[in-house]
């Protein structure tokens, strides 16, 4: 069921969100900023596909712009929300906070055994599990006893459930704490039938967000060159590198609102083009940003600005989630097989 009551745009803004997540006392964990959002009922936004993506979007990229290893959290909880939604799984406890944990790497898998009791029961290990030290739940990807990949939630506050401190060696997104779980016996509940995760239109929907998520931390980051640019003696070659980044900004915007609305107007059509497309405008903006940016302004905001430092560092290892060329063979592959070129204006 969708969310009863939704988030308000106005309470995404920057004042409201650095008000929340940046008290008087100092910074806070990414763990903390994720309870302080679900409390104030900021979890609750509109599902992909129901009419409100864009705004959905915006609040990815507003919580982006302050803090990416607390959009890692965010991202993951609302996506767990929304998945559990569309597959009609259970209502998330009042005051949890969810994870999906769907990562495969070789020699990893986690297996979901029925047992003699009717328990379902998981047993693996699990590479790159954010937040799980301060999660109450997951969603993860694990595969039965026919072979078959399937989703699963745990409660991890389980003697089955081990957090360990492994499997994470990145500055960028370090706060993130993205680290191997195992699982031992641990009790589990199926969500869906087998393959229902990937097969539902959702999946490229919430693969779309995550570009919403780049696009937000990099205008975080442009707008240090902004506020630069407008209080500093002209020099035109800051200027260029604004003007540069504003063509850039502007034109990804726009593909996002409009991968936006499309997804809205067809919410049951394959998003996969869709999706790879706005990671991968994104990417490239983001990454020419991040590039710009830290040449027009040199080494005192990276050495001086945590916040912008912390950007710096976060951004281009969360952009790693793309798979760069793989993708651009992939959506290749998609207007490849269309009768007749897809650009014209």
């Amino acid at each position: 069921m969708p969310p009863t009551t939704i988030a308000s745009p106005r309470e995404f803004g920057h004042a409201a969100l650095n008000a929340l997540l940046h008290p008087q006392n100092g910074e806070i964990a990414p763990i903390d900023g994720l309870r302080r959002l679900r409390d104030a009922g900021l979890d609750q936004l509109p599902l992909p596909g129901h009419g409100a993506t864009l705004q959905r979007w915006q609040a990815l990229a507003a919580v982006a712009a302050i803090d990416l290893s607390l959009l890692k959290l965010y991202e993951g909880h609302t996506d767990a929300l929304a998945i559990l939604a569309e597959i009609d799984g259970p209502g998330a406890p009042a005051g949890s906070s969810w994870g999906v944990w769907c990562t495969e790497l070789p020699g990893t898998r986690v297996r979901l055994q029925q047992a003699a009791d009717g328990r379902y029961l998981l047993d693996g290990r699990k590479p790159w599990c954010s937040g799980a030290s301060g999660l109450s739940h997951a969603l993860l990807s694990c595969w039965n006893e026919e072979g078959q990949a399937c989703l699963a939630s745990v409660a991890l506050a389980q003697p089955g459930v081990h957090v360990t401190d492994e499997g994470w060696q990145a500055v960028g997104m370090h706060a993130s704490a993205s680290v191997d779980v195992t699982f031992s016996a641990a009790r589990a509940f199926p969500v869906g039938a087998p393959g229902a995760y990937l097969a539902r239109p959702g999946f490229w929907h919430g693969s779309a967000g995550i570009a919403a998520a780049w696009y937000g931390a990099a205008c975080a980051i442009a707008s240090h060159l902004h506020a630069r640019a407008q209080h500093a003696a002209p020099d035109a070659v800051r200027l260029a590198q604004l003007g540069q980044i504003d063509c850039a900004l502007r034109a990804v915007g726009a593909l996002l609102r409009e991968g936006a609305a499309e997804i809205d107007r067809h919410p049951q059509r394959d998003a996969m083009g869709l999706a790879l497309r706005l990671r991968l405008a994104t990417e490239d903006a983001a990454t020419l940003v991040l590039h710009l940016a830290t040449r027009a302004l040199g080494a005192g905001p990276l050495c001086r600005d945590a916040r912008f430092a912390r950007l710096a560092a976060d951004l281009p290892v969360f952009l790693r989630q793309s798979h760069a060329e793989r993708d651009q063979a992939t959506l290749g592959g998609i207007v490849a097989g269309a009768e007749e070129h897809p650009w014209a204006l």
